[in-house]
């Protein structure tokens, strides 16, 4: 038989990628980098080229490692792509070559070979490469540096990006692939003389807290052992990941970690102090970790006189801290395009607020200091007031501090009171009374010293706006609002910011107490709006945003809005339909209309076009950007449909002389079909706020918009999909009552999808459970007759989700829907009629008179239909219950 030929390449072909590749990381800019892809993209189409890059990444002995790593990177970026449809010869022949090199004396190439072989393993598993885990045991175990070192890299990498796959069953293997590493980890790499195999052994195990597999659990001790050893190595990055295990054991299994609590605790208060600042870094997410496993507080009570004055220590600026560079930054210094952080819009929202919002942090660097403030803040809402007597001592010397060399140990302090204002709240109290002590530090010499006492007095803000009837608090109140609204006008832009976003939280807080004060606050707020600039606009929009929907109406006065609208006005002039600038002004106008209503209507015109312009604009850049001449950003959709929102809800009916001639109608119904789930959160948003005050304007397209709708809830109901199907269900309902039988066509399938989502409440949020709840019975009110057939599937969910819905015009259509169906199918309620009593129990009372009646009548019917088994159903209920209901029956 015919031996089968090794693949060999052609010296041409090779010394033409080579070149290519030589020039692609060549640092000259006389390369022409684009056109050097382009070559390598037209070489990828030829079979054999990958086979090409791993022999220049394995065998190109002599040449320049650079290259054969650039070979190797290229390769892994392919195989992503076309290992799947590859010749299976040039699969195996790849494997081939990788497995030799595991141990090549350059760590370079090593690290390539193992990126390429987990690439691999995640495309095709471990028991596509039956050669591959005998090869990294063989490695592992020859006592050879660069085998070991080679085979633990790879291995760190699958493990780091697809752990389960070393702990899945392998055909033809005894046992489990991780069964056969982890001994190994633990006895051999754990205690290795060289710091790059500890640092990576460890690393992989790290790696299965989170999933926990029997095999880590049930050498659970070997672990912990390993642990306790590696704890005082000499390397900062390997006590970094003793650390980051500890707290990730506290976080997935306390109970592991609970008879060494003390010796972790105590290693953990010692590696807060530690030198290196990842690794304190690391050990100070230990003590939020503790808290929210809810492991015993009395261990933790102990330490604290100890871990306090490490916190605190810990919290004043490090010397290389960026926030330094930037506080220096006067506003006379222009942003730089880096400083503008990503920006992003929420759609509107119909319905409970418990969505997640993203953190307005993400953007921020965690560090030492940050990490210091929330486990304080944490350890201030577990033991709130006892932790004072350790802490106030060591603020008070703080703030005492004198002299400029001494301002880093001021400003900690004054963020440790900002940090402890809730949880402490009440010891605090007597301090508080004296709140004006921070005011002075509002005009420190040193600008981070002015913008942390603006967010600690915000943290306060609430406190102070409970006092304000009696003459002291509100004299204090006035202190720190006019304190607050001076610090706007700083001409330091990190003031500037802390100032306006502190001053947006005391907005929320004190909402119509600020009604007395309307005239200064926008002076300083359009004051400000003229000076900041791009970064600190922003947060200035969303400041009058918040003061509009805090003070709503009352800022509907003429004095008012001629200090507000001129300097917003020009500004929205002044800005093209494709600047990103237009983002935050859409939001606060959407903001500003809503709280002005009808005294909206002399602005609505012109931002009514514009909208429908900018609409118009991208539905253009998506298809053809050349004739749009624009980019297509979905942002504009959004944020362009919620300010028409806005309008729809301010200006209610009055919008109608507004939309008649416009063809909104038709551009909302392509928004409701666009494949982006924010576009379409907001385009039913805006179908619902138009159903509500100007239903007529649906109705050519009406069937169109009730059947888009209507398909949202049954898509997968992913995280993105959920905001989609509450305002879709939402908008359904709002239209249900308004053109009422018109919806019938949809009502038998919309029904048992709402049945769905309430069966499956837990798996969805509070928002989209009581919308489905009210939808469902605004369809049920409408026509009961092809609701009641299938309600005994859902009327138990049903009448949960009722009981949890506030008292409200939405609650009484949910109801009358409810009484139709029980009346049109009784025995069908029969079954879950404690929850139907449940349910109307949860009223506080029932303003509607009709309503009142259907449920009186649905009562005395069933206590007729069920004679003597009545008093056993009422039985089954809680005393309150039961009173309520008397009410009724």
């Amino acid at each position: 038989m015919a031996a089968t030929t090794v693949w060999q390449p052609r010296d041409d072909g090779l010394a033409e990628i080579f070149t290519l590749l030589e020039q692609q990381i060549s640092p000259s800019s006389a390369v022409d980098k684009s056109q050097i892809w382009k070559q390598l993209e037209h070489f990828s189409q030829f079979p054999d080229f990958n086979n090409y890059l791993v022999f220049i990444l394995v065998r190109a002995e002599g040449k320049a490692i650079g290259i054969r790593q650039a070979a190797g990177l290229l390769l892994k970026n392919n195989l992503k792509r076309v290992w799947m449809s590859m010749a299976q010869e040039n699969q195996k022949y790849i494997k081939s070559e990788l497995l030799p090199c595991l141990g090549a004396v350059d760590r370079h190439i090593r690290t390539t070979v193992g990126t390429i072989i987990s690439e691999v393993v995640n495309i095709e598993g471990v028991s596509g490469w039956l050669e591959l885990l005998p090869a990294l045991v063989s490695c592992l175990d020859s006592n050879d540096l660069n085998h070991m070192d080679g085979a633990m890299d790879a291995l760190s990498k699958i493990c780091e990006d697809i752990p389960q796959v070393l702990d899945s069953e392998v055909p033809g293997l005894a046992e489990r692939p991780i069964n056969i590493f982890l001994p190994r980890l633990y006895q051999q790499f754990f205690q290795s003389p060289h710091a790059s195999l500890r640092k990576l052994a460890l690393g992989c195990v790290n790696q299965y807290v989170i999933i926990m597999p029997a095999a880590l659990y049930n050498s659970m001790d070997k672990y912990l052992q390993g642990l306790f050893v590696l704890a005082d190595d000499p390397v900062a990055e390997v006590r970094k990941l003793v650390c980051a295990a500890f707290v990730h054991l506290t976080e997935v299994l306390p109970s592991s970690i609970e008879p060494h609590l003390r010796n972790v605790m105590e290693y953990m208060l010692q590696v807060n102090k530690d030198p290196d600042e990842e690794v304190a870094l690391e050990a100070c997410e230990f003590w939020s970790a503790y808290c929210d496993a809810q492991l015993p507080t009395e261990n933790l009570k102990e330490f604290l006189p100890r871990l306090i004055p490490v916190l605190l220590s810990n919290m004043a600026y490090a010397d290389d801290d960026e926030s330094l560079l930037d506080a220096e930054e006067d506003e006379s210094q222009p942003d730089r395009d880096q400083d503008l952080k990503p920006r992003f819009h929420t759609s509107r929202l119909h319905g409970s607020e418990d969505f997640d919002d993203d953190d307005d942090d993400s953007f921020n660097v965690w560090n030492l200091r940050k990490c210091s403030a929330a486990a304080i803040d944490v350890l201030s809402n577990v033991f709130g007031d006892e932790i004072l007597p350790a802490l106030m001592p060591l603020i008070q010397a703080k703030l005492s501090a004198s002299g400029d060399e001494a301002w880093k140990e001021r400003e900690a302090a004054v963020l440790t009171l900002g940090a402890i204002a809730e949880g402490c709240f009440n010891g605090l109290y007597p301090l508080l009374s004296k709140a004006t002590f921070l005011l002075p530090l509002l005009d420190d010499k040193f600008p981070l010293i002015r913008s942390i006492s603006c967010w600690t007095l915000s943290r306060f803000g609430k406190y102070l706006i409970q006092e304000i009837g009696n003459p002291k608090g509100y004299e204090q109140f006035e202190k720190v609002l006019m304190g607050l609204l001076r610090r706007l006008l700083d001409s330091n832009k990190r003031v500037q910011e802390a100032a306006c976003s502190a001053f947006a939280t005391v907005e929320e807080d004190a909402a119509e107490e600020l009604v007395p004060h309307l005239q200064v606050i926008l002076q300083h707020l359009m004051c400000a709006f003229g000076k900041y600039q791009r970064r600190n606009l922003r947060i200035v929009y969303d400041a009058i945003g918040t003061l509009a929907d805090s003070v709503r109406e009352e800022l509907n006065k003429p004095a008012y809005l001629e200090i507000l609208m001129p300097p917003l006005v020009a500004k929205w002039q002044q800005l093209s339909n494709s600047d990103k600038d237009l983002f935050p002004l859409l939001e606060c106008f959407t903001s500003i209309s809503q709280a002005l209503g009808v005294g909206f209507a002399p602005f609505a015109q012109p931002v009514f076009q514009r909208c429908m312009d900018i609409i118009q604009l991208q539905l253009l850049a998506k298809v053809d950007p050349a004739s749009a001449g624009a980019q297509y950003d979905r942002e504009f959709i959004v944020c362009s449909l919620d300010l028409l929102s806005g309008l729809s809800e301010g200006l209610g009916s009055g919008i109608e002389s507004l939309i008649s001639p416009s063809n909104l109608r038709d551009l909302l119904l392509k928004c409701c079909m666009d494949e982006a789930s924010d576009v379409r959160q907001s385009a039913f948003a805006l179908m619902g706020d138009l159903a509500r005050v100007y239903p007529a304007y649906l109705q050519p397209r009406m069937a169109e918009f009730l059947e888009i709708a209507s398909q949202q809830l049954s898509a997968n109901l992913i995280r993105e999909n959920l905001s989609v199907a509450n305002n879709a269900c939402w908008a359904i309902g709002e239209l249900a009552v308004k053109v009422r039988q018109e919806v019938s066509p949809i009502v038998t399938n919309v029904a048992s999808s709402l049945g769905l989502i309430l069966q499956h409440g837990e798996a969805v949020n509070k928002s989209l459970v009581e919308n489905s709840a009210i939808t469902l019975g605004r369809l049920a009110w409408i026509r009961p007759d092809l609701v009641a057939p299938h309600m005994e599937h859902f009327l138990k969910p049903w009448c949960l989700a009722l009981s949890t819905v506030r008292d409200d015009i939405e609650k009484e259509d949910a109801f009358r829907g409810l009484c139709a169906v029980v009346k049109v199918n009784p025995s069908g309620g029969v079954s879950s009629l404690v929850f139907i009593c449940k349910a109307i129990a949860s009223w506080h009372e029932i303003r509607s008179e009709d309503v009142n009646n259907e449920v009186s009548q649905v009562l005395n019917g069933y206590k007729q239909l069920l004679g003597n088994s009545w008093a056993e159903c009422l039985s089954a209920l809680e005393p309150p219950v039961k009173e309520r209901l008397a009410r009724y029956v």
